[in-house]
């Protein structure tokens, strides 16, 4: 899965595209297309000790009302906006939309937190679907298309795995 990270702290404002991938027991990182060692642990809810490329941190984190985290470690402070992978410049802009009747799938696992429409609603491409939390972070999930909502496969409180059908918009 990809993100697009605006950080920003002491030296400034900085895009930055971070890359996980499932191996194992483990996830695999990039960051700006670079593979990174990385090992985290939650120490507790809003805090990770995280090994970088060898070097210790320990990282506090919390989550501002308009969904910006602000992260702070050691003496430094730093804010990170995720933006959401399915809104990325691009990759709307010129792209046809979906046609027929659409699946749509959880990215990665987690837990549905919110639904944001009922069967029989029209939506348009792009639009919330619903919200996924994973790995303490919420992920929008948009519809891939305009039509009508046929039906919602998930209850709010649900968990669910990578490829599970959500809903279905035809």
């Amino acid at each position: 899965m990809k993100f697009e990270v605006q950080l920003t702290g002491p030296c400034g404002k900085r895009l930055r595209t971070v890359e996980l991938e499932r191996d194992r027991d483990r996830w695999k990182v990039s960051l700006d297309g670079q593979q990174v060692q990385v090992d985290a642990v939650a120490i507790n809810p809003h805090t990770l000790s995280l090994l970088l490329e060898g070097q210790s941190y320990e990282v506090h984190i919390a989550e501002s009302p308009d969904g910006i985290l602000e992260l702070e470690t050691g003496f430094q402070e730093f804010t990170a906006e995720v933006v959401d992978p399915r809104a990325w410049r691009g990759r709307w802009h010129g792209a046809s939309e979906a046609q027929g009747r659409q699946q749509v799938v959880a990215p990665m696992p987690g837990k549905v937190v919110r639904i944001l429409v009922a069967a029989g609603d029209t939506v348009e491409a792009g639009q919330g679907l619903l919200v996924v939390e994973a790995m303490k972070m919420q992920n929008e999930i948009r519809s891939p298309k305009g039509g009508t909502v046929e039906r919602l496969q998930v209850k709010e409180g649900q968990p669910v795995n990578a490829g599970e059908v959500l809903c279905i918009v035809s």
